[in-house]
């Protein structure tokens, strides 16, 4: 095989492959709009909504006319535990013995004041305050009183021997309530999701319950000051609280006016 017959083979075999075509944006304003309007509804995906901060930069530097792109609606809270499931749960986090300990008090903290995953792998013994007669947990900028069970359980947490690396002389970090496999390094949140998963505690429902019962109690700023929540999540869980509460009244009061007193019957 001549050398010329080589390199013609060898570009044969190395062609790159075709790129997709490129859209064919219209040039006309009207054009423009009905281009991005059909892009965004065909999508699959919400976040293509998310272009509209990219038309608001174009806006701004007269690149485009003013273009209104939907935001990404809010949704509801889908997944939440009964009432009754919640405490149930609770309970047994509480006076189970069988359960592993850091189960036991991951369990309760998150059915009882729903923090994120992250925030509560995070945990450390400064975050429990303990006085004379009360131990409190700081989850957000103030500390949440807890039962008594709950922070011996903590305590237990707290006074248990850290993990040391066993092939490294470097100093160990700091102490964590939920430490991981890496020594100085929190339990991830897959894993402890998976972990409470395995002992029947679903964390998003769990969570989702806890905060729609906070929500219910407490106004948004205290809710977020308590959970170390944003101030805007904590206005829309006290709006969905608020909101279930008055639907569930008006289906009482509705069902107690279709049904008349036995005592007007003859």
């Amino acid at each position: 095989m001549s050398p010329g017959t080589r390199q013609s083979s060898t570009s044969r075999t190395c062609r790159p492959a075709r790129c997709p075509p490129t859209p064919t944006i219209p040039s006309s304003p009207a054009g423009r709009s009905r281009w991005i309007d059909d892009w965004i509804t065909g999508a699959t995906s919400q976040r293509r909504c998310l272009v509209r901060h990219f038309l608001t930069w174009t806006t701004s530097r007269q690149l485009t006319r003013k273009l209104t792109v939907p935001a990404i609606p809010r949704q509801e809270p889908q997944d939440l535990l009964d009432e009754g499931d919640r405490w149930t749960l609770l309970q047994r986090c509480l006076t189970d013995d069988s359960l592993p300990t850091d189960v036991r008090a991951g369990g309760a903290i998150t059915l009882l004041f729903g923090p994120s995953t992250e925030r509560l792998c995070h945990l450390t013994p400064d975050h429990l305050k303990t006085d004379d007669k009360h131990t409190r947990l700081m989850l957000g900028r103030h500390p949440v009183l807890l039962p008594p069970r709950l922070a011996d359980l903590l305590r237990q947490l707290a006074e248990q021997p850290q993990p040391r690396p066993q092939l490294s002389r470097t100093l160990p970090g700091p102490r964590l309530l939920f430490p991981g496999m890496v020594p100085g390094k929190p339990i991830s949140t897959h894993a402890m999701t998976q972990k409470l998963g395995r002992h029947g505690i679903t964390v998003r429902a769990a969570r989702n319950a806890a905060l729609a019962a906070l929500a219910a109690d407490l106004p948004s700023p205290i809710l977020a000051d308590l959970t170390g929540m944003h101030r805007h999540t904590a206005i829309r869980w006290v709006a969905y609280a608020r909101r279930d509460w008055a639907e569930y009244l008006a289906a009482r009061a509705k069902g107690q006016k279709a049904t008349p007193p036995t005592g007007d019957r003859q």
